[in-house]
């Protein structure tokens, strides 16, 4: 029960900082200062400003200084962290592998919300996932370490090679996300959570078009729904798999 409360209440707070990573990134500010701070009328938060969740539903969803309105995504993010970290204790145990998991879930949080908003998947997330990814393979051993080093190639090759034959059809952020994901979770489960990942892009890009909210030329982000995917393979990804097999042997 205490670990519970624990790693729900770090699942808050990683949360609240993904959301200074998310709005600082994509605009080239630091992440580390200043200090949090209003968009709107720039006065320096205290503590008590930023409790997750709660300085959220205590002030109304609004600045306490201006009252300009807190965008919702804030608690959203802190709570979906929080349910995140909460089902990989769940599903790992207090294990090595359950920090790893958590970091990664993490990434594709920011990177999920990054390229949603503006279109771009940043290569300091992408690049360190690998490093990272790689690198805990090596120590831990929860994933071989040639595992690790073909799940960044194959997968990147693959999505290269679809990038370059469908032009526009995904850019080179994604590619970077799949060597990520594969330095993680190895060729497969990347592999499978692409295609997870492309099946529901697909259904809701066809979905759009046909209720004439989106065009075919418009671009909609592909970095959320390999994000998706990614995370359904962490979560199910063993049991899709035995699945998968069992209708061939």
């Amino acid at each position: 029960m205490i670990l519970t409360i624990y790693f729900f209440i770090l699942g808050l707070i990683i949360g609240s900082f993904l959301n200074v990573v998310i709005y600082r990134l994509p605009e080239k500010e630091s992440i580390v200062k200043p200090g949090s701070h209003c968009p709107q009328c720039n006065t320096r938060l205290k503590a008590i400003d930023l409790i997750p969740v709660v300085s959220f539903v205590i002030n109304g969803g609004k600045c306490r200084y201006c009252g300009a309105s807190i965008s919702w995504q804030y608690p959203l993010v802190e709570i979906l962290t929080a349910f995140f970290f909460l089902a990989a204790y769940f599903k790992f145990g207090l294990t090595v592998e359950l920090f790893i998991i958590l970091l990664l879930l993490s990434a594709l949080i920011a990177i999920s919300l990054i390229d949603y908003k503006y279109m771009i998947i940043p290569n300091v997330i992408t690049y360190s996932g690998i490093f990272i990814g790689l690198l805990a393979a090596m120590i831990f051993n929860h994933l071989t370490f040639f595992s690790s080093l073909l799940g960044i190639i194959i997968p990147a090759l693959i999505l290269l090679a679809v990038a370059l034959i469908f032009k526009g059809g995904m850019g080179m952020g994604d590619v970077k996300l799949a060597s990520m994901l594969g330095a993680f979770l190895g060729t497969i489960n990347t592999l499978a959570g692409i295609f997870i990942g492309s099946l529901l892009g697909s259904i809701i890009g066809l979905t759009l078009m046909g209720a004439g909210i989106m065009e075919r030329k418009d671009r909609i982000p592909f970095g959320p729904f390999i994000c998706f995917g990614a995370v359904i393979m962490i979560f199910f990804g063993d049991f899709l798999i035995d699945w998968y097999l069992s209708l061939f042997f």
